[in-house]
């Protein structure tokens, strides 16, 4: 999860209202009532209505209550090896998260299992239950291709564990920023399906009846399964969009640095387009392979969009900072469409950004010319209907120049057939 920029509280003890076996999590909009049955209820929160999110988006949906199975402590143990250090997949400022083994109980003696990831909550962190709730009551509702699936938790005494659908090629932070064999270089075209499923994620929750603000848009929390569709992850800053009658929420700062909208992080004033901020940051790192903020960088470079904007806006420039590790294996012009999207999700003014669907529309349309074939040229190769022309012609004594003319009506009128018919 992102980290908070203003001084830090002790985090709500939660003991003496969640008790191992029952108890109520409460938190304003949010109630739910776990008991030592095998799934939980979150109830009384209506800001998303189960319409809402299937007329906004076809392939996704927002269900009206969670319905997340609750694990226990010794099960999720036994998952990941008393929580072994070397099934550690990554950390952030919620805790560790752990790859397990879930074993499933089949039908007579038989049994299955599967692989999950299981983070746990530091006793150190300063985001604790707020958190760990807001993510199973945003995530736990939320369907949607791009978006990870929570499986479901665990609460027992002073232990928060949150259970998911494990990502096979892990975060896209990995594949940028880390180097070695143990990680490929993306290709251009990977960088692109997971720009759009990205994309697409952040514009399925702006679009739901009532818009849910991301606010933690970064390439660690975009993870990746095994055949490199992106899915979201991480709902723990989310919160709900601003009412009709308003323009924008004003809320506490938190986040990540490099990542964060001018504007929220100036004001507190959180808008939807405040994500698409952070998504045009995130292009600029698939772009040139350097991460948001790297304080090792030469002065003056520290912060990836400050150095960046002017080269993103010029064909020369681009090529001088484009990822080396693409070695040139890239189509430039479609290079530089992204770059052009980048700069207008990274607008100072965010009613001047993008909507998210438009961002998907134009990365599919950037993804579509990238992939066509450019027609064959036919000027510079004679074709056999060519050559009998010149032979004919010659026989006849044309002149040179008389040839050369022939020659091009030949080829115009060859290539004014080969046209592809309009749609």
């Amino acid at each position: 999860m992102g980290l908070c920029w203003s001084s830090p509280s002790k985090p709500p003890s939660i003991t003496t209202t969640t008790p191992s076996s029952t108890g109520n999590i409460s938190s304003g909009p949010f109630k739910s009532t776990t008991t030592g049955t095998s799934r939980s209820t979150i109830s009384n929160f209506s800001g998303f209505s189960e319409a809402s999110g299937e007329d906004a988006h076809p392939e996704g949906q927002i269900l009206p209550n969670p319905n997340l199975r609750i694990f226990n402590l010794a099960e999720l143990r036994a998952a990941t090896r008393n929580f072994k250090s070397e099934n550690v997949l990554g950390e952030g400022g919620f805790g560790k998260v752990f790859k397990g083994w879930l074993e499933e109980k089949g039908p007579g003696s038989h049994s299955t299992g599967s692989v999950i990831a299981v983070k746990k909550l530091n006793s150190e962190s300063f985001q604790g239950f707020e958190e760990w709730q807001c993510e199973v009551n945003f995530l736990g509702r939320i369907y949607h291709p791009n978006l990870v699936k929570l499986l479901g938790y665990c609460l027992e005494g002073d232990d928060l564990l949150l259970v998911y659908e494990y990502m096979q090629k892990g975060s896209l932070e990995n594949h940028l920023f880390r180097k070695g064999s143990v990680v490929q270089p993306l290709s251009w075209e990977i960088r692109l399906k997971i720009a759009i499923g990205a994309a697409k994620g952040l514009a399925f929750l702006h679009a739901s009846e009532k818009q849910v603000i991301y606010r933690d848009f970064k390439a660690s929390n975009i993870l990746l399964d095994g055949s490199y569709n992106a899915k979201l992850s991480d709902f723990g800053l989310a919160k709900l969009g601003p009412s009709e009658s308003q323009s924008h929420i004003t809320t506490r700062v938190m986040g990540t640095q490099g990542y964060a909208a001018p504007e929220y992080v100036a004001t507190g004033h959180l808008y939807v387009k405040s994500d698409n901020y952070g998504f045009g940051v995130v292009l600029a790192e698939i772009l040139t392979g350097l991460r948001a903020l790297d304080p090792l960088r030469p002065t003056g470079q520290h912060n990836l969009t400050d150095w960046i904007k002017p080269h993103l806006s010029e064909r020369r420039k681009l090529r001088r900072i484009m990822d080396p590790r693409l070695e040139g294996k890239y189509p430039f012009k479609s290079a530089f469409r992204v770059a052009q999207l980048a700069l207008k999700c990274l607008e100072t003014e965010q009613k001047n950004r993008p909507s998210m669907k438009e961002v998907v529309e134009s990365l599919e349309l950037i993804l579509l010319a990238a992939n066509e074939k450019p027609l064959e040229r036919r000027t510079n190769r004679a074709s056999p209907k060519n050559l009998r022309t010149f032979e004919w012609a010659v026989r006849r004594g044309f002149s040179h120049i008389t040839l050369a003319l022939l020659t091009c009506l030949v080829t115009t009128m060859e290539l004014i057939k080969n046209l592809p018919e309009e749609v």
